[in-house]
């Protein structure tokens, strides 16, 4: 049964960051598509997944990002976090950010201006919807995981279904019309909402909370991104 999950939300206005889309035919197939909001966990079984990062890569000519420890992470633009080790002044703390540590292999990907626009859209949904701090690093890292944070449109054949936007949530489950879900702070403020319907959801670990909501086929694959969603988070906050 499809879920009329619009009726959920308030209207949200549709600003600039509407209609940046990302359109390209002829790519891999996304992994992680999202489903309609759901509050039952999926078991946490695969490895991290590269399907969905190699698509992106392919569509945006982007270089793949490593999710092996024994090569170095990317440093540019928000990925590095505070040099010091401590937050700079106002912002969240790294325990406040990851409260249960990280799980495995970390991957880091450069940002350009598109990317951060739309990171910025999920850390201000997060809190107008007052999932807080840690709430933004679970969607900056889910986003990071379904899109590589690029607001992608309809892929064509090469499609996940109907999957499309930030959060790759498919229109035909009850995520809203596809203009709705490529608008980043729609999407984003729709992905929180079902977030705070998981009970818990602050004490799960990152993927249990992200594949709660996305149900996705590769569970595992958020957590590579806990680490530098953390730095986007603590410097957008």
């Amino acid at each position: 049964m499809k879920v009329d999950f619009t009726r959920w939300l308030p209207a949200i206005a549709k600003d600039s960051y509407r209609k940046t889309a990302l359109s390209v035919a002829g790519v891999a197939a996304l992994g992680g598509l999202a489903l309609a909001p759901t509050a039952a966990a999926a078991p946490v079984t695969s490895g991290p997944h590269q399907g969905a990062v190699a698509a992106i890569d392919r569509a945006t000519g982007k270089a793949a990002a490593s999710a092996h420890q024994d090569e170095q992470p990317v440093e540019s633009g928000l990925t590095t976090g505070s040099a010091t080790g401590k937050p700079p002044e106002g912002k969240p703390s790294r325990d406040q950010l990851i409260p249960h540590g990280i799980e495995g292999a970390q991957s880091r990907v450069p940002l350009d201006d598109a990317q951060l626009a739309n990171a910025r859209a999920i850390v201000d949904a997060a809190k107008k919807t007052g999932v807080g701090d840690r709430g933004a690093v679970i969607g900056v890292a889910t986003s990071l995981q379904e899109s590589k944070l690029y607001n992608l449109g309809h892929l064509g054949a090469y499609n996940d279904h109907d999957s499309q936007g930030l959060f790759q949530q498919r229109p035909s489950s009850g995520w809203g019309t596809p203009d709705q879900v490529t608008d980043p702070e729609y999407a984003a403020t729709a992905f929180f909402t079902a977030l705070k319907n998981v009970g818990g959801w602050q004490d799960l670990p990152l993927t249990t909370a992200a594949q709660t909501v996305q149900v996705s086929a590769f569970p595992y694959a958020y957590a590579q991104w806990e680490e530098q969603a953390a730095d986007i988070v603590q410097q957008l906050w």
